[in-house]
């Protein structure tokens, strides 16, 4: 068997957006919120179900899966395998928007629900920390009081979870670990079957159960997002680089005037730091 890359944003919403993910999305939701006994998720509605998208743009939303619990909360679900700039601000800013536009002109602020953004990341945030999932909600700076809980930032950083198969020791580990592996594995594990959410999400990545249509799409998303993967490591190895050759020239700078502080000819300069003695000119002159 063969199954999809879920961790590109087109297959996450495939497996846990669609109109018949809802008992999916219920376990992955209780996993990764820990939600356990009588404040277990048991009713959601999804909001916004997938459907093939258009390939222009690659991309039709920001955010992969939405849905509203049976309590009211709001959850916003994103895949996000590209850090881009700008890609924190716009986190806050969906769950900001998801908050507010819960209300019509003249509504009581009072009929606002709580907002949880949960963001898995193919990429490490906060290197600062070996923690996979960082929970964010407003709190006093000083005394940590928290201020509410309405609106709450769930990352989860895949790079950092490297546990392997047999290690996995609870239902938050095996979803986590289907996500990140998913597009890689040949066959179902037991380790991961065994949990009937789990074992239907495999059903909905298997690429024997997508048209044509839809492998196409996929693959052309992931090609787009290797492609995009590419120009961004480019880009920052060209940084690098620039940042290191403007670093050998401040320090030529540096050498060529102290050197010229103790009267040293242009030439002999040149010489002796093999450069070209306009450059050593120009600099003097300066």
């Amino acid at each position: 068997m063969r199954f999809l890359d879920v961790k590109t944003d087109y297959a996450f919403k495939r497996v846990f957006g669609s109109e018949n993910s809802k008992p999916v999305l219920i376990g992955f939701l209780n996993a990764i919120l820990d939600y356990q006994g009588e404040h277990a998720i048991v009713e959601l509605t999804i909001v916004d179900p997938y459907q093939i998208p258009r390939l222009e743009g690659m991309k039709d939303t920001y955010v992969d899966v939405k849905a509203v619990l049976a309590n009211g909360k709001h959850v916003i679900i994103e895949m996000q395998v590209l850090n881009a700039p700008g890609f924190e601000k716009r986190i806050l800013h969906n769950a900001a928007k998801e908050y507010a536009s819960q209300l019509q002109k003249g509504d009581d602020y009072t009929l606002l629900n709580p907002v949880i953004a949960i963001t898995f990341t193919d990429f490490s945030m906060f290197d600062d920390s070996d923690d996979y999932i960082s929970r964010f909600r407003l709190i006093e700076r000083d005394r940590f009081i928290e201020y509410s809980d309405e609106v709450e930032l769930i990352f989860v950083e895949l790079p950092k979870f490297t546990l392997a198969l047999e290690d996995l020791k609870n239902i938050q580990d095996k979803w986590i670990y289907f996500i990140r592996n998913a597009g890689s594995l040949e066959y179902i594990p037991d380790a991961l079957g065994s949990d009937p959410g789990i074992n239907q999400a495999f059903g909905f990545a298997n690429e024997a159960a997508m048209t044509r249509e839809e492998l196409e799409i996929q693959f052309k998303r992931r090609d787009f997002i290797i492609l995009q993967r590419g120009s961004l490591l480019l880009a920052e190895s060209k940084g690098r680089e620039e940042g290191r050759e403007e670093g050998r020239r401040d320090e030529q700078r540096k050498t060529i005037l102290a050197l010229s502080a103790r009267n040293l000819d242009a030439q002999f300069i040149a010489d002796t730091l093999n450069l070209p003695v306009d450059f050593v000119k120009e600099i003097t002159s300066l």
